[in-house]
């Protein structure tokens, strides 16, 4: 099956577009919201025995992964949300300056030591054309909270990614009727061996290994829980699947835009909810849109731009709720009657069964 994704991606930043300006203060993220300090730090990853999907005239697959951790102390500075040419190409088709994501507020310290090892892991990966940078005010909530997050920046899947010798490359993938088998495949790929190599520095509690991500990136994570047996649980932020998920029974959520309600148009989701067998979830946000998920959600509004009826910072606050109870249901056994049923605390997610 073949889809546009990169037509979906324009249509989530499309909410982006307007004739405005960009406000003059600086756009910020969230505060996290657990009680530990957050440090991050990047890493350039080679995978010398797969030749890139993308491009072929490249030796390797080359990966960029941002990493957020509990931090034992809150000195250094604070990261660099996205490069110039990365905020550029973000910007490129709107009235806002091309700089204006470089200067995003965000919370993690660049030196900050980590507080321990052996820690619970959230792989995340983001949606197609998306930067891993959009994923930054979920994974700094979970480190916050005491887990590794590992982002993985899909290399061509993304509009632009610097790497540390300063090179930019640009999304190769991006075009009309890109196969979202294909993408889905590498980027499966991406994943474990970013897996492996997290292994092998010792960061990981092997036993506490979860996956989330958006659009085409929770996609993937779905067919990451079917392909490696070491991923115990899953989540899909308002990604289409392709192809349909089968038998699924690994713990696995599913929150969603109002698209995804059961008659909202995506087949694939009352499909591949009917294969998985195990523990799940499906719930979806009214007001909510594409991009309410991510970062976009605070950063449309505090750059002058078009955003959907529910407030951003409500929408990350929701997803930030949900996505941690699940992960902790999950990698450390908690009960969280959050994931038993409608909350007061949250009129607009609803529960589908």
């Amino acid at each position: 099956m073949k889809t546009p994704y990169v037509v979906a991606a324009a249509l989530s930043l499309s909410l982006l577009a307007s004739p405005s300006h960009a406000e003059s203060a600086k756009p910020s993220l969230p505060e996290p919201t657990g009680t530990k300090k957050v440090g991050t730090t990047s890493l350039h990853l080679v995978d010398t025995e797969r030749r890139d999907p993308w491009n072929q005239e490249a030796a390797a697959r080359e990966l960029m992964v941002s990493l957020w951790y509990p931090a034992a102390s809150s000195g250094g500075k604070r990261v660099t949300y996205l490069t110039k040419e990365e905020s550029a190409a973000v910007l490129k088709d709107f009235d806002v300056p091309p700089e204006s994501l470089t200067a995003t507020r965000v919370h993690a310290r660049v030196t900050a030591p980590p507080s321990r090892a052996r820690l619970p892991l959230v792989l995340m990966s983001p949606g197609f054309s998306f930067p891993r940078a959009t994923l930054t005010s979920l994974a700094e909530d979970l480190a916050s909270r005491g887990y590794l997050v590992a982002a993985v920046e899909h290399t061509y899947e993304s509009v632009a990614t610097t790497f540390p010798d300063g090179r930019t490359t640009t999304c190769l993938a991006c075009v009309r009727g890109q196969d979202g088998e294909k993408v889905a495949q590498g980027r499966v790929a991406d994943l474990r061996f970013v897996l492996d190599q997290l292994l092998r520095r010792g960061l990981v509690d092997r036993s506490r290994i979860a996956v989330v991500g958006h659009s085409m990136g929770g996609n993937s994570a779905a067919h990451a829980m079917l392909a490696d047996p070491r991923v115990k649980a899953g989540a899909n932020l308002d990604g289409t699947f392709q192809p349909v998920v089968p038998k699924l029974d690994k713990p696995f959520l599913m929150v969603g835009s109002p698209r995804h309600v059961p008659d909202g148009g995506d087949t694939t989701w009352p499909r591949s909810w009917a294969n998985m067998t195990g523990w799940k979830r499906w719930i979806t946000v009214a007001g909510a849109d594409h991009s309410s998920f991510v970062d976009y959600a605070v950063l449309r509004p505090q750059l002058g731009l078009p955003a959907p009826e529910l407030d951003g910072a409500r929408a990350l606050r929701i997803t930030r709720a949900y996505l941690a109870a699940f992960l902790d249901t999950h990698l450390r056994g908690r009960d969280e009657p959050l994931l038993d049923g409608p909350s007061k605390a949250y009129p607009e997610v609803r529960f589908w069964k």
